[in-house]
């Protein structure tokens, strides 16, 4: 539950706001098929996402024969790759164009919190046309840290001048909820996402199963359910 009302949301992107899984499996078999290694299904890559794409190749090459010779230069050749076609296959998940919409029409400030590096990150919600819903976006190379790291989670806190007594925040991972939980902020986990693990084993304050869901979960956290 929430000490103050809550006035800030802060949203993760991958596997929360996008299907990104079809780009980032195209963009990573392109560098893997390139240096002789098989190709892997969207299934396989969708566990792999949330920890940033310098883990994403690690994952992705360990999982098909082990490290790079060079990984510097096939994290390099990804980013170039996925930077092109970032919004290629991507799509919003069912109702989060409605659901942003009806939050900012209630007042609350939003931001984005994700891993993805800022330019394709913001690429893609130009593509999507959400930019507008969102004041601060904090790429995974926006700070000296990252999610899990709560420095990540606070420092879009700073920028929107808001405090963590009346801020939620919406995710699908560990990551997220880890660096929610570190930062003292209240967690909501969706269930759609990429969790690489059971849902309920997460740790997040409430559980959602559809975006749509997110202004309910807000008021149960705020008590006014």
């Amino acid at each position: 539950m929430l000490n103050a009302p809550c006035t800030t949301l802060i949203f993760d992107l991958d596997g929360t706001l996008v299907d990104s899984a079809p780009d980032l499996t195209d963009a990573l078999n392109q560098v893997l098929t390139a240096q002789g290694r098989s190709a892997l299904n969207v299934k396989d890559v969708a566990g792999m996402i949330g920890d940033g794409v310098a883990k994403l190749v690690e994952r992705g090459f360990m999982a098909t024969g082990g490290a790079p010779l060079n990984p510097a230069a096939a994290l390099s050749t990804f980013q170039e790759i996925y930077l092109k076609g970032a919004a290629n296959l991507t799509a919003l998940y069912p109702t989060v164009l409605e659901t942003l919409g009806m939050l900012r029409d209630d007042g609350y400030r939003m931001g984005l919190c994700t891993n993805k590096p800022i330019a394709p990150t913001r690429s893609l919600l130009k593509a999507l046309d959400i930019s507008g819903f969102f004041e601060v976006v904090a790429g995974g190379d926006s700070f000296p840290v990252r999610k899990p790291d709560p420095g990540h989670v606070n420092g879009v806190l700073d920028q929107l001048g808001s405090t963590r007594d009346n801020t939620i925040m919406i995710g699908d991972s560990k990551t997220d909820v880890a660096a929610a939980k570190s930062a003292g902020v209240t967690i909501i986990a969706v269930s759609y996402g990429y969790p690489r693990g059971p849902i309920e084993d997460l740790g997040a304050d409430i559980i959602i199963d559809s975006f749509d869901a997110v202004p309910d979960a807000i008021a149960t956290l705020s008590g006014k359910a």
